[in-house]
């Protein structure tokens, strides 16, 4: 179980990673360093603010696997390391802490303000892996923890700054529709493993439908809430999000949603971390 077609184990490092949720892990990193880079911060702030959420996304990612091996194990997900015994809980376990501890101190280095908020950030990320994930509220991680993305770049400035009112909300929405969005894949078996989130209350239609409101109104919450003028870049993302999010809307009406939702709404992610990039130093206002 677990072995490669040579017979071998993969890598623990290797099936760590795969177990860190990568993608995501790299994006949101990706994200944090654009924003960093818009609003002014010195290189090295940038750096270490890079690899203090580079690293905290990768404890959030492993533990939740960790905490999933078992329901992954009864449904055969051939894609999760540790369920295929690629690596062991307690590495895992081990791993997840260390990345955590790590990622909480490189706060502290930028700022105390910016340790407390990443700390709250990632306390509710691993509270939604715990058990928040089988809840109603199951939204309620994803709109802290992004709501919190772009007051983590700020606060690592120097002096720290909360994130304007409006920043909040943009990335509040934009967690609302990657959460809703991104477990549609596997809503079959979540239910087999007794997983009930908000989107498995909601249904598939409705989550996607949910998901590309949301996208607007953070694109529209950019647009207008910074007091500096609107640039043609900002124009350009706000344009995009909302073309992107209508076509997913009209889409989800008329064939079920599955990852192609998930997918244009990671586009139209991306899109409004453009049109959040494009507002520069307004984003600490």
């Amino acid at each position: 179980m677990g072995e490669t077609r040579s017979g071998r184990h993969p890598s623990p490092i290797v099936a760590l990673w795969r177990s860190s949720h990568p993608g995501p892990s790299v994006v949101v990193t990706a994200v944090a360093i654009t924003l960093g880079i818009a609003t002014g911060l010195e290189p090295w702030r940038i750096a270490v603010l890079g690899l203090a959420i580079l690293l905290g996304q990768l404890s959030v990612g492993i533990s939740n696997d960790a905490i999933d091996a078992p329901r992954d194990r009864a449904t055969a997900r051939t894609d999760k390391p540790i369920a295929r015994g690629e690596v062991s809980l307690r590495m895992a376990w081990v791993a997840a802490s260390g990345a955590l501890v790590l990622s909480l101190v490189l706060s502290c280095v930028l700022s105390w303000a910016m340790g407390l908020a990443h700390l709250v950030a990632l306390g509710s990320a691993w509270a939604y892996n715990a058990g928040l994930k089988s809840t109603p509220v199951s939204v309620l991680p994803f709109m802290v923890s992004f709501g919190l993305l772009p007051s983590l770049v700020t606060l690592s400035a120097d002096p720290p700054a909360v994130a304007a009112a409006w920043a909040w909300v943009a990335g509040a929405a934009l967690g609302v529709a990657i959460h809703l969005t991104n477990v549609l894949p596997d809503l079959e078996d979540d239910a087999q493993t007794g997983v009930r989130g908000l989107p498995h209350r909601l249904g598939r239609r409705a989550s996607a439908v949910i998901a590309a409101v949301a996208l607007v109104v953070g694109a529209i919450a950019v647009l207008l809430g910074p007091d500096a003028a609107i640039s043609v870049l900002g124009i350009i993302a706000f344009t995009g999000v909302v073309v992107i999010a209508i076509a997913g809307l009209v889409l989800a009406l008329v064939r079920p949603p599955g990852r192609w939702v998930f997918r244009l709404v990671m586009l139209a992610s991306l899109l409004l971390c453009v049109q959040l990039a494009a507002t520069g130093q307004a984003l600490g206002a």
